[in-house]
């Protein structure tokens, strides 16, 4: 394999056009997502600098940040230039600007209604690709006291214990409660299980007085809403 011309290395660039000496000289936001990629990296292949392979790995998923998201180590791996060691990096800066977002959370909160919901557990679920099942504990003024992962399961369901589920509700004298799991597949609508499923535990909030508000299926672009659509 032939190597790369010094015309085209990175460090025979002007300084602006090199990602690390150009957030330096201008900040983050001059950086093109690229260019962030390739600072993590540090390095290409024998044929491309790193911008340049960032770039391939972009265009692989559209420029969608969103999709870069869900990649994995071993997909990631698959592109020449990209160690075990780089790909944890890139996967590990992934997770932390996940998690950002996620603690600008800030509890307690009201919910008013379905969109309150979606944005509170989006950041959470939305794009898994596994589904996860929440609950979300609310006090008299329909305030969240707490929210937990009941269960998590495969691509097509989980298992919720309802005895679990009111065990918590009891300990945080919480009046009302709203359920929320994701559809890894995209759609949004509710499948006879989880319509059976919302029935069993609203039944069995009626003798405790803990009412269910709401059942919120939540995807990476849209979500239903049990109340809103008369189901609840």
């Amino acid at each position: 394999m032939k190597t790369l011309p010094k015309s085209m290395t990175i460090k025979s660039w002007s300084d602006d056009d090199r990602p690390r000496d150009k957030l330096l000289k201008y900040g983050k936001r001059s950086l093109s997502n690229a260019e962030l990629v390739a600072i993590l990296i540090g390095s290409g292949n024998r044929n491309e600098s790193a911008v340049d392979l960032s770039k391939r790995i972009m265009a692989s998923i559209n420029n969608d940040l969103s999709a870069f998201g869900k990649v994995s180590v071993a997909e990631l791996m698959k592109f020449n230039g990209i160690g075990e060691a780089k790909a944890i990096s890139i996967i590990t800066a992934l997770e932390l600007g996940r998690r950002q977002l996620v603690s600008r959370e800030i509890i307690p909160m009201s919910i008013g209604g379905s969109k309150d919901v979606h944005n509170l557990m989006k950041p959470l679920i939305g794009d898994l690709n596994h589904e996860e099942f929440w609950v979300i504990f609310l006090n008299n003024s329909n305030k969240v006291v707490h929210k937990i992962q009941l269960s998590k399961g495969g691509l097509t369901g989980t298992l919720v214990d309802m005895r679990l589920l009111f065990k918590h509700a009891i300990g945080l004298l919480s009046t009302g409660i709203i359920l929320c799991h994701n559809h890894p597949s995209g759609k949004v609508t509710p499948s006879e299980s989880d319509k059976m499923l919302t029935q069993k535990i609203t039944k069995g909030g009626l003798t405790l007085d803990i009412k269910v508000l709401d059942h919120v299926i939540i995807t990476e672009k849209m979500y239903f809403s049990f109340a809103d659509e008369g189901l609840i």
